[in-house]
């Protein structure tokens, strides 16, 4: 199996240092260029054209989310995982309307990010478990249900009611309660909700509601 080319966008040395060595370690990824700002990052990323783009949230000069918006507007089809030792929700959500495919924490054991990148590199929206309570943290579970989220007609009513659940951090059980349907009825529903939507995990539904409700909120504006 050929090797994930990723590039590393990192201002701090040393940090940047180990990532390179521990993505060297790995039989799966091949760093193919490290850059020490937003700006460089860009260029090598325009030049080396990556598979993969592991990118700092707070860079001095362009930001994370500054260059994750020109690469994304730059069309080169990378895969974009944002690292930071923030949790602030703005950033997360920002991160994610800007099409983010990860947002991990630089606390996060090796081992854990590489499995993070792997599972991107299947296709996987990949966020570090200690943010999903902020991403579900934006959604009131008392008027979720209100919120209509399908755009095309293809989402019955219970699935876009079990839709807007787990976008306001409910469990199966949870959303059973609420619905007051059985847990493998809502087990149905998300499987359901997975195929139709395209996505991978409850995390990446979640994510798609903020896109959708942030989306919307725009074209109001």
């Amino acid at each position: 199996m050929d090797s994930t080319t990723l590039l590393l966008i990192d201002d701090h040395p040393l940090f940047r240092k180990g990532l390179a060595q521990l993505f060297a370690a790995s039989d799966d990824f091949e760093v193919v260029g490290q850059a020490a700002s937003g700006r460089e990052g860009i260029n090598l990323a325009m030049s080396l054209a990556p598979q993969q783009v592991l990118l700092d949230l707070h860079m001095p000069g362009l930001s994370g989310l500054q260059v994750l918006d020109e690469l994304r507007q730059l069309g080169l089809g990378c895969q974009i995982v944002v690292l930071t030792a923030s949790m602030d929700r703005s950033e997360l959500l920002t991160a994610l309307r800007l099409g983010a495919n990860g947002y991990v924490l630089k606390e996060t054991e090796p081992d854990a990010l590489l499995a993070y990148m792997r599972n991107c590199n299947r296709g996987a929206i990949v966020l570090d478990d200690m943010l999903v309570s902020l991403l579900a943290g934006q959604v009131e579970p008392e008027r979720v249900l209100e919120k209509k989220f399908d755009t095309d007609g293809s989402l019955t009513e219970r699935e876009g009611q079990t839709l807007a659940l787990i976008a306001a951090g409910m469990s199966n059980k949870q959303i059973g309660r609420e619905l007051g349907i059985s847990d493998g009825t809502v087990k149905i529903y998300v499987k359901s909700l997975l195929q139709k939507l395209n996505l991978h995990s409850r995390l990446e539904l979640a994510a798609w509601v903020h896109n959708f409700a942030s989306a919307n909120k725009q074209e109001r504006h």
